[in-house]
């Protein structure tokens, strides 16, 4: 690409939901959107002037139900990623309370599964080098 015409950066945050067992929520992706069927971390876009915190707080009330108190969020690590249209660029928390029972709202597919599984699940670009970052999570 060149230098006159770079890829908008998307801001995009996640997080890594874990239960009493030390489980991984992940979330499969549903047919009709990009990169449909693929496993990913709950999350999505960071709107105009929110915070990555306040962006992972509303899509996880969206998408799965529950209330997180910002204050039970940590940062964990990020993902950077050159997709063909556009870089995306994901700060990615963890989180391990929450309020409510975790329901899939938006006709995802949700399956909890250990951290030293995450090999097994086909997952968006982005999201591949959290695999390895995540395997050793306890």
């Amino acid at each position: 690409m060149s230098p006159e015409s770079p890829r908008p950066i998307v801001l995009v945050a996640a997080c890594v939901l874990l239960d009493v067992e030390e489980r991984v929520l992940l979330a499969r992706r549903p047919e009709g959107r990009s990169l449909a069927g693929l496993w990913e971390f709950p999350g999505g876009k960071i709107e105009a002037g929110e915070e990555p915190e306040d962006a992972v707080i509303r899509e996880l009330r969206e998408e799965l139900g529950i209330t997180i108190a910002k204050q039970d969020l940590s940062p964990l690590t990020f993902a950077s990623h050159a997709y063909a249209d556009f870089h995306l660029l994901m700060p990615v928390y963890i989180c391990r309370r929450w309020q409510g029972d975790i329901a899939a709202h938006e006709g995802q597919e949700l399956l909890w599964a250990k951290s030293d599984t995450l090999h097994l699940y086909d997952m968006p670009p982005a999201d591949t080098p959290l695999k390895i970052a995540l395997r050793d999570l306890r």
